[in-house]
């Protein structure tokens, strides 16, 4: 049988008309022969030896003649058959791409089909309010629409005349639905050029249709969901929830929370009615979280039962609306309401689950609505936290507190006693094994410490403190009370504001008050008090709670023991900077005296009287300003150093007079016998009280240089004999108080050169 190329090429005439296969048949079985016969005469050739030269002439004959055949049939075959094949394989390329663009060509009219079908659907059921329908088929027509374009080959003008017609339909549609919603829903808001408040906000309403459309014909129960399942095929569902929840949220829903004197105005007649009303009774500045959800339900429940009931695609419109509002309305309660309702007592504490309980129930209200879908929300946790958030307010509260405190004037003060002890609340039994302990060290301690102790020990000296301060205490003692009882991360919380609370008092006052402490000796006093009476409660705080704190403050960690030489050092560091003050300005007085030198003459005399005068007057100022203020022991220690700096200032320029007359000497004499007699009378501290004048018999104790002071008083008047029996061979009270060298040098100032003076200064030794 011929095969398809073998008719094909016989049909052109080109293939001569014995079958070609047929030939090739033929030739087959004459190479077979002839190998056969090679075989034969190779064998008999090269293995049975029988030599046949004239059978293989005619063999080698016989292959030639097949070998010239085959190479005649095979270029037959390269040069006719090969060609024709080609020729045919591109006629049928060129067939099958003429199938392809007629298939083509077919597929853009069943899409031009596609869309006029679509069309003319979508306008018929438009006119109906077949939304729903007029949107599918929209969207059709859109589908037809973006096939079209997708073909390369298909360049038609028609293509853009139908884009801009489905273009100009959908906004029909559109603008159709946004009719329908308006119709639906009515805002009534206060001019934008109004001030926001709540009177503006009484001017606000939301109107609802019923389900009566205007000519009093019913409406088609579904028309609501057509409108929004439309609007949702179409992409413009979010658009026009997401603005109407920005307008509810900001004109009613978070109003509604912030302002305790609005509530909702709920009127049901021809369209339902949703306003806000103003509560004249409601004087309260917050409302509380009862009231918030009261009146969110009622306007989350209205819109529900009116609009938001409708089911687009596989959720219903009110779990749409509830996933955009809900994230800022929950945040807007927590930060409006909820804060402002965290009690500010540890007592109040369980008042609180009746707030969670009414969380609870707005959130079960909610997803029964299906507003909302989680379980876990921020607005529960937020008031399941309260113990955290409790902490978090008593904290933020307690170190505003402080910092008030802190920086009110330091003058008020109060007076401390040694009998004084720090006001404590009653705190609960801690747990008997510690108590037992503390028990037994307690007793440990006393039997050790009864012979050892005074009376007076851990007691602070009589002082005056700043009132701010001792609040200061009393706010640290009633935290960490607050501590006693509440959680870990509580106690904690509250443990450690309090020692931010003293941390910041160490960083807050110096600064704050610096020119003050410095420019005000009484102040200078207060600010060493004050920083002295927290270093002494310091010392003992931590003990009175560690017990009653929960772990790990139980332990060793409830101590504020770290803190107290820091604040001593801040004490005394404040006080030494206005003793250096003071000193300053003693020194700068005791300069204008002229060296105490020929004060014979009456300016000298004059300029030194005053500036001695001047120097015991800020002395008695001092002694005024300090007395009551500092302990007996600090004060007489302050005006000691002061006094002393005095003294040794005018012992130094007298040693350095080279010649002094017997009239200088005279008015020396006088002007120190001055300092002499009013000096200690700086020493009581208490001048009402006679039993303090025993400080003006310790003025030695608290003056370095005082006795030196009289000794120099009495040699500026007395004689040669007199000052060497009381040097007394080195022996004698001036010995103590001067040099040999510095007797001699007073001796040849007072004295003239005379053999007296010889002897008396050949005596000093």
């Amino acid at each position: 049988m011929a095969s398809f190329v073998t008719e094909v090429l016989a049909s052109s005439g080109k293939l001569e008309k014995e079958d070609l296969a047929g030939k090739i048949s033929k030739m087959s079985r004459k190479v077979e022969d002839t190998k056969e016969e090679v075989c034969d005469m190779i064998n008999k050739r090269y293995n049975e030896f029988l030599p046949s030269l004239q059978g293989s002439e005619d063999l080698m004959r016989q292959v030639d003649s097949v070998s010239k055949e085959m190479a005649s049939l095979k270029h037959c075959i390269e040069t006719e058959v090969q060609q024709n094949i080609h020729v045919a394989v591109n006629e049928y390329t060129k067939l099958k791409q003429q199938l392809e663009k007629n298939t083509i060509v077919i597929k853009m009219l069943e899409h031009l089909k596609e869309f006029h079908s679509a069309m003319e659907e979508f306008t018929k059921t438009l006119q109906e309010k077949k939304y729903v329908d007029a949107a599918n088929h929209l969207e059709r027509a859109r589908t037809s629409v973006t096939s079209l374009k997708d073909w390369r080959s298909s360049h038609l003008p028609l293509i853009s005349a139908l884009s801009s017609e489905l273009t100009l339909q959908r906004e029909n549609l559109i603008y159709h639905l946004g009719d329908e919603w308006k119709r639906l829903v009515v805002w009534k808001l206060p001019p934008v050029n109004e001030p926001a408040g709540p009177n503006s906000l009484l001017k606000v309403e939301l109107m609802l249709s019923d389900a009566c459309s205007q000519d009093g014909e019913p409406k088609p129960p579904e028309l609501l969901g057509c409108v929004l399942q439309a609007l949702a095929i179409q992409g413009e569902l979010e658009n026009k929830l997401k603005l109407f929840s920005q307008v509810l949220l900001k004109n009613m829903l978070k109003p509604l929370v912030m302002y305790a004197s609005l509530s909702v105005r709920v009127t049901e007649s021809d369209r339902t009615v949703l306003g806000l009303q103003c509560l004249e009774e409601n004087q309260e500045k917050r409302s509380t979280p009862s009231q918030v959800y009261n009146k969110l339900l009622l306007v989350l429940k209205t819109l529900h039962s009116h609009l938001l009931d409708v089911p687009v695609g596989n959720k219903k419109l009110s779990a749409i609306l509830g996933e955009m509002i809900w994230e800022e309305m929950s945040q807007c309660i927590i930060h409006e309401c909820l804060v402002y309702s965290i009690p500010t007592n540890s007592s109040q504490l369980e008042k609180y689950n009746t707030v969670i309980k009414e969380t609870e129930d707005f959130e079960k209200a909610l997803k029964l609505m299906e507003y909302l879908q989680s379980d876990s929300t921020d607005l529960l946790k937020y008031a399941r936290d309260v113990n955290c958030h409790f902490a978090s307010k008593k904290c933020k509260d307690v170190i505003v507190a402080a910092r008030k405190l802190m920086t009110s004037k330091m003058h008020n003060t109060v007076k401390i006693t040694p009998d004084l002890k720090l006001r404590l609340p009653k705190l609960p039994a801690p747990a008997s094994q510690v108590k037992v302990k503390q028990e037994a060290m307690t007793e440990e301690v006393t039997m050790e410490n009864a012979k050892q102790l005074s009376a007076w020990s851990l007691r602070l000296p009589a002082c005056r403190i700043s009132e701010s301060v001792q609040h200061l205490m009393e706010l640290a003692v009633n935290t960490l009370f607050e501590a006693v009882g509440s959680s870990t991360s509580c106690a904690l919380q509250l443990f450690f504001t309090v020692r931010n609370i003293f941390q910041l008092f160490y960083d807050v006052v110096p600064t704050y008050h610096k020119e003050n402490l410095l420019k005000f000796p009484h102040l200078a006093a207060i600010q060493h008090n004050n920083c002295m009476y927290l270093a002494h409660h310091l010392l003992t705080l931590g003990h009175h709670f560690r017990a009653h704190l929960p772990q790990p403050l139980s332990k060793d960690i409830a101590t504020f023991v770290d803190m107290v030489p820091g604040f001593r050092k801040l004490g005394a560091q404040c006080f030494l900077a206005q003793l250096n003050v003071q000193r300053a300005e003693m020194l700068e007085r005791l300069s204008t005296a002229h060296n105490f030198r020929n004060l014979d003459d009456e300016d000298n005399y004059t300029a030194a009287s005053k500036a001695l005068r001047q120097v015991i007057h800020q002395l008695k100022q001092l002694g005024t300003v300090w007395q009551d203020v500092l302990p007996v022991s600090i004060y007489c220690k302050a005006m000691g150093t002061l006094l002393n700096t005095a003294i040794t200032e005018i012992i130094a320029k007298i040693m350095m007079l080279e010649d002094i007359s017997s009239d200088d000497g005279e008015h020396l004499h006088t002007l120190c016998q001055t300092i002499i007699e009013e000096g200690p009378l700086v020493f009581i501290p208490l001048a009402e009280e006679n039993k303090n004048k025993k400080y003006q018999e310790e003025v030695p104790l608290y003056v370095k240089k005082w006795s030196t002071f009289k000794e120099l008083v009495i040699v500026l008047r007395a004689n040669l004999q007199e000052i060497v029996d009381r040097w007394a061979d080195g022996k004698g009270p001036l010995a103590v108080e001067f040099t040999s060298l510095e007797v001699k040098s007073l001796i040849r100032a007072l004295f003239q050169n005379t053999e007296r003076r010889a002897v008396a200064l050949a005596k000093i030794k």
